[in-house]
């Protein structure tokens, strides 16, 4: 909704601008139309000649409208079907329900669904204070929570297709506030896809626990304990 609220107020201001510069070339059209007339009334040969000669440049101008209206259609129709494709490529994550977090529920989530369902995985585990802080200004952090043993947790959470891989700078924005920012006991870095290298080099260095989408499957499944749980080995 907020990303369709944002579109239609694009289209606005562009219908504005377009507009205010047709309306603006309209009227430099009809002043140089007056002065134009003006010119002929006191040159009639050269104002008929000049006529004439601009007869082969208005017809092609007329004929050349139609080729624009069609590019624009198919500027317009390209446009919906890469928002079609966009949408196809969103990825699916099993994540647990409110409801019953016991069971696996396939969803297309959004940023936030997603941040929202790894913090009812937290939940589901035992973690106290669970609180969702994703969003603009957040400082890398998007989950915020108390382990059962009482450490502060710090969950980043990245929703990436499958094809595209976590990497270095992300890691690297989140081991710089994690830690200082948000006094981070236990950082967590959750990812649907999976890590580069370099990413997983610079987690064993900082001491950043990582999640990837299959082992986000088996957390949620139950298979494999808790990021908090004994060490994971990425």
């Amino acid at each position: 909704m907020a990303y369709g609220g944002q579109q239609a107020r694009v289209q606005t201001r562009a219908t504005l601008l377009t507009l205010g510069l047709a309306a603006a070339l309209l009227g430099a059209v009809a002043l140089l139309f007056l002065r134009l007339a003006h010119w002929a009334g006191g040159h009639p040969l050269p104002a008929v000649l000049l006529t004439v000669l601009s007869l082969p440049l208005l017809y092609a101008l007329v004929r050349g409208m139609p080729r624009a209206r069609e590019l624009r259609r198919a500027a317009r129709a390209g446009m919906a079907e890469a928002d079609a494709e966009s949408a196809a490529a969103e990825p699916t994550v099993v994540l647990p329900t409110t409801a019953a977090p016991q069971d696996g529920l396939t969803l297309p989530l959004d940023p936030y669904a997603f941040e929202e369902a790894v913090a009812d995985l937290c939940r589901r585990d035992g973690c106290q204070d669970v609180e969702v802080v994703g969003g603009a200004g957040d400082l890398g952090a998007d989950v915020l929570a108390t382990a059962p043993d009482g450490r502060r947790v710090v969950i980043q959470c990245k929703r990436y297709a499958p094809t595209h891989k976590t990497g270095s700078q992300d890691l690297q924005r989140f081991g710089g506030t994690c830690w200082t920012v948000h006094g981070a006991q236990l950082a967590v870095l959750v990812t649907t896809s999976t890590f580069t290298d370099p990413a997983k080099d610079y987690a064993e260095f900082c001491g950043i626990r990582l999640v990837d989408g299959a082992e986000l499957e088996a957390w949620t499944a139950g298979e494999s304990p808790a990021p908090w749980g004994p060490a994971r080995v990425s």
